[in-house]
């Protein structure tokens, strides 16, 4: 996908993804009899909170995944060598250099992520130093880089909160038609309808969230092939071998329970397993061999339909992705 495309799909996604959410809006403020907010006090302060508790999120996020990820600052001597490299890579994308950290994780992977409270961090796990080459942990780095370089925790958490409005607002007119509720029209039943309503419309919306997050996952990975020497085929090496690495049977189960944040990591942990099935046997290939493996892969029905609900590409795809850059 070429730059334009991709940042016109972006924008198409947020536009549709705000368009939609406005109308839905609409539609349920008309249904319910409703003028405006300032005639309906509890549905105002229902978006109130979405937005207070999305921020409070975004704050304090860093630190959560700070105590879940066993995460800490990276010791400026014995990582000497990564700091150079992230600076470098700061220096050449124009990027303020991050907090570097290092996750005691076993799975090899990376993440960016951060807050007005903690400044903007980048994050190498344990066994992504121990996997990978130098090299193409430099990839991974460009990466994350890209994702702060385009504010993408900031993107995508204002994305989200259009989803949890309507999430919010269902149950609350679930509950309200349970405990006895009645709308201007009179009857439960009518709360009640208009709250699954909102609820479908949350998964709808869901839905061009993920896809959103998707693109920005591609855009990241761009940046990291156009601003790190060779960069798209080291970071396609680097992919391939997170996705095998992680897909192994001891480090799949130790990967159960990062999913909380795993939007975050550069590839999706909980689907390395099934990213690796039709290429099991190749563990003993080279980087390349590794990486032509994963591109043989037909992508099925079944891979399109599931990453319709995954925060990151089909691993084929993005590799796909990355030997277009690369020529």
């Amino acid at each position: 996908m070429s730059l334009w495309k991709l940042r016109l799909s972006m924008l198409g996604t947020l536009a549709a993804l705000i368009g939609l959410s406005t109308l839905f809006f609409a539609l349920i403020l008309n249904w319910l009899g409703v003028a405006d907010l300032t005639s309906a006090p509890g549905l105002l302060t229902l978006i109130v909170l979405v937005v207070f508790f999305n921020l409070m999120q975004w704050l304090l996020a860093p630190y959560m995944i700070d105590s879940m990820y066993r995460v800490r600052e990276a010791d400026r001597t014995r990582y000497a060598r990564l700091y150079d490299m992230v600076e470098r890579l700061c220096n050449r994308m124009r990027v303020k250099t991050p907090k570097l950290m290092i996750a005691d994780l076993p799975i090899p992977n990376a993440f960016a992520y951060g807050s007005p409270l903690t400044g903007s961090r980048v994050a190498v796990t344990t066994g992504l130093l121990r996997e990978l080459e130098e090299e193409e942990v430099e990839a991974v780095i460009g990466h994350e880089l890209g994702h702060l370089k385009h504010r993408d925790v900031q993107v995508m958490m204002f994305a989200s909160v259009l989803p949890a409005i309507f999430y919010l607002l269902g149950y609350s007119l679930l509950w309200s038609s349970w405990l006895g509720g009645r709308d201007e029209r009179g009857g439960a039943g009518a709360l009640a309808l208009v709250g699954l309503a909102s609820i479908a419309i949350y998964w709808v919306l869901s839905l061009f969230v993920l896809h959103l997050s998707r693109l920005r996952e591609y855009y990241a990975d761009r940046e990291s092939a156009v601003n790190v020497d060779d960069g798209a085929r080291k970071l396609s090496e680097a992919l391939a071998k997170i996705v095998h690495s992680t897909s192994r049977a001891h480090l799949a189960r130790n990967a159960q329970g990062f999913s909380a944040f795993k939007a975050l990591f550069i590839e999706d942990p909980d689907r390395a397993p099934s990213s690796m099935l039709a290429i099991s046997s190749v563990r003993r290939l080279g980087d390349q061999a590794l990486v032509k493996s994963i591109l043989s892969r037909r992508i099925t029905w079944a891979d399109r339909i599931a990453e319709l609900f995954s925060t990151h590409p089909n691993i084929v795809k993005r590799l796909r992705a990355l030997r277009e850059l690369a020529a």
